[in-house]
């Protein structure tokens, strides 16, 4: 399918048989609950539980590690079945639990870390979540005024606040940004695992967003939080490097969601304007429909030719920070085009939260912003561009 050019050719068959069990594990269970958890505002911890026996989690996370032992495209494969199925909520959840969080802890945490950890989140019985956006900060790391400061009986003393965490009010574990030499700015910020039901840490209310309803959103509290030293995630003041070494992964599976996200509601117009009468005649046979579905197609059909570029990057270690950038400023602000062109083509129907073309309008409206904004995005390309 879609991944299927770009894959090695040793993974071709094995990513398709991922794909295939994927959705029809998704079909047959995620899809018929999904509508209750948006109502709900989040997913129940069972959902998490199936994911991980099923290997929905962890999925290019080795099996020594208690992961599945995947490569990225397996990874990428997930993203998009669950893209392309509209449930937003688990795609979302289990990005920033998989994609972003869980690399972190593999290739930072100490052993016992890992060994406490790993396991539990690949099976789904432990969820995880990454702190690092404040209500005074988003992407500058500089204005970040979360405190951690040393223990004079060892380990950190953490304090501050943070706003639109992912997962944050069901997390176990948090991955937390903070700052251990202020005076450094963005050059003195560590990370942490900590756990959430360490005395200290205070879940705030939950936030209610215009999308991704299904996926757990709150405010998070630290008020003299005491971790042990082995909670630091490498070493001090490396926070930063950590971060940049990991974000066009994270950007990257941003990407790959904002784009196979435009191909299921293009394709899903295409039908709906098949069936559409409107003056005695298809709302297909009208040239204005058809010029607007065919650029659609094409802008779209270009954008998946560079991106299965990157996912092959990707998976053999090679993509770099500003083409990833550019994947995600790319293909954000397509997915954002080509959905509104698509509630336009639905009419009235277009505007009902029951219609997937509705709801993808709605999730789709944050790809701009997080994992660094469209603007943050510019400015890192153009940086090389003038470097």
């Amino acid at each position: 399918m879609t991944l299927q050019n770009c894959s090695m050719p040793e993974d071709n068959e094995s990513v398709e048989l991922y794909r295939s069990m994927v959705t029809r594990f998704c079909k047959n269970g995620f899809g018929k609950d999904h509508a209750q958890w948006e109502h709900d505002g989040t997913m129940p911890r069972h959902v998490w539980e199936a994911a991980g026996d099923n290997g929905l989690l962890c999925v290019d996370l080795p099996e020594s590690d208690g992961g599945q032992g995947g490569s990225f495209l397996h990874a990428a494969a997930l993203i998009e079945v669950l893209a392309e199925q509209g449930l937003s909520g688990p795609l979302y959840s289990f990005m920033v639990h998989s994609d972003i969080v869980v690399p972190y802890i593999r290739e930072y945490a100490t052993q016992s870390v890992r060994e406490a950890w790993l396991s539990r989140l690949a099976n789904g019985r432990a969820i995880a979540a990454i702190a690092m956006t404040e209500p005074g900060a988003g992407s500058d790391l500089k204005a970040m005024t979360t405190s951690a400061r040393r223990h004079p009986e060892g380990g950190f003393i953490i304090n501050g606040a943070k706003t639109f965490i992912t997962n944050g009010g069901i997390a176990d574990l948090i991955v937390v940004c903070a700052k251990t030499s202020p005076e450094k700015g963005a050059k003195g910020v560590s990370l942490f695992a900590v756990d959430a039901n360490t005395p200290g840490v205070r879940r705030g209310r939950s936030l209610e967003k215009l999308g991704m309803r299904a996926s757990n959103t709150v405010e998070l509290f630290f008020d003299d939080l005491h971790v042990p030293d082995s909670a630091l995630l490498g070493e001090p003041d490396k926070g930063f490097i950590y971060l940049m070494n990991q974000l066009p992964r994270e950007r990257l599976v941003i990407a790959i969601a904002a784009l196979t996200t435009a191909e299921s509601i293009l394709q899903q117009t295409v039908d709906y304007v098949k069936e559409r009468k409107v003056f005695g005649q298809s709302l297909s046979k009208f040239q204005n429909t058809g010029f607007t579905l065919a650029e659609a197609k094409a802008q779209v059909t270009v954008a998946r030719a560079f991106l299965n570029e990157c996912i092959q990057k990707q998976a053999t270690n090679q993509l770099d920070s500003v083409t990833a950038a550019i994947a995600k400023q790319q293909l954000t602000e397509l997915v954002g085009r080509v959905v509104d062109t698509c509630v336009q083509l639905h009419g009235g129907y277009g505007y009902m939260w029951e219609q997937p073309v509705t709801r993808a309008y709605a999730d789709a409206r944050v790809l701009r912003i997080f994992g660094g904004s469209n603007e943050i995005m510019k400015e890192l390309i153009s940086r090389q561009l003038f470097s």
